[in-house]
């Protein structure tokens, strides 16, 4: 069996490479300590997220990764593993080969981490390769082009741009603002502006909905900051860009400076083309325009934004000359 995996901060995709999309639910799992002082699996995905913000007590719903990397590596194998044995309805078995997302800023020893987790949940062999890369094989590229290319990927814990061409990576920057950085400035706004307390889960519902460019007013639900009574809102898009747009310049403003060290020819290439955006993040309102206008370079948003990096990833795999350039191990 051979699986291309998206370990992303928000959300988890699981693709293969001739049945498609495998499993594509959030990065969150349900644990329950029991005596021994052992934590047990409950939920994981959709089931897992439903509790956040509601979890009775002596449960816990925890998120296996910190900005796009594993910060516990007995959580993330458990995690993994749990993933796969879900993603197993449709058809997975044991002994798996597998080319899983890192972070191209990302340290050796934090993708060493992951590749230590997926081995550990019986992922075996597993070859690291950056989301940037990945994300642009989903989307047809060819990394071991001579043209350079350059994409943007914004996720739920960090946003990236990275230029690359024959095979190496030219330049790249790291955001440690991103999607989940959005949601909060989201509920802070919701909050001040409409005197109501939302959860996570609902501020993401909007910032999402948002980004669907609905014309009409958005209904929210949460709870009055005066009376503590639960009440409804209606919050137009355009107030969810206004929110979001003190982190989207921030982001913009250091992902830009990949631009500092392309050389001339190499950003030819790139205006000719254009930079290509994707992530879970990528449609928020406002984003695209705003990166545009600061790179000073035409932007156009993936067809698939939330799965390109598992596609890409499960691709890579039958192609042996790409992972010896792009491969970390």
């Amino acid at each position: 069996m051979e699986l291309g995996i998206d370990l992303g901060t928000a959300n988890t995709v699981v693709s293969h490479g001739r049945r498609g999309i495998l499993y594509d639910e959030p990065t969150v799992m349900l644990l329950r300590s029991g005596r021994s002082r052992r934590e047990r699996v409950l939920a994981v995905g959709h089931e897992a997220a439903d509790l956040l913000g509601r979890t009775p007590a002596g449960l816990a719903a925890v998120r296996p990764l910190d900005d796009g990397v594993v910060t516990d590596l007995e959580t993330a194998r458990t995690y993994l593993r749990s993933v796969l044995h879900k993603a197993g309805r449709r058809g997975w078995s044991p002994g798996v080969r597998a080319v899983i997302g890192v972070p191209v800023g990302s340290t050796a020893l934090e993708h060493r981490a992951v590749l230590e987790a997926a081995e550990e949940a019986g992922i075996r062999p597993v070859t690291a390769l950056d989301e940037s890369i990945a994300g642009a094989i989903g989307c047809g590229i060819d990394p071991l082009e001579r043209r350079v290319h350059m994409v943007v990927d914004v996720g739920g814990g960090t946003a990236e741009t990275a230029a690359f061409c024959f095979g190496g990576v030219l330049a790249h920057r790291t955001s440690k603002l991103a999607g989940n950085e959005m949601t909060l400035a989201v509920a802070r706004y919701v909050r001040e502006q409409h005197q109501l307390h939302v959860g996570e889960l609902e501020a993401e519902a909007l910032k999402i909905r948002a980004g669907d460019e609905l014309d009409g007013p958005l209904v929210v639900q949460g709870r009055d900051a005066v009376t503590g009574r639960p009440r409804l809102a209606t919050v137009q898009p355009a107030e969810v860009a206004d929110a979001v747009r003190p982190v989207t310049d921030d982001i913009v403003r250091t992902l830009s400076a990949c631009l500092d060290d392309l050389a001339p020819q190499a950003i030819a290439d790139v205006m000719a083309e254009g930079v290509l955006l994707f992530g879970g993040s990528s449609q928020v309102p406002g984003f695209s325009t705003e990166l545009e206008r600061s790179l000073g370079l035409p932007v156009k948003l993936a067809e698939e934004p939330l799965t390109c990096v598992a596609e890409g990833a499960a691709r890579a795999l039958r192609n042996r000359r790409l992972l010896a350039a792009y491969g970390r191990s």
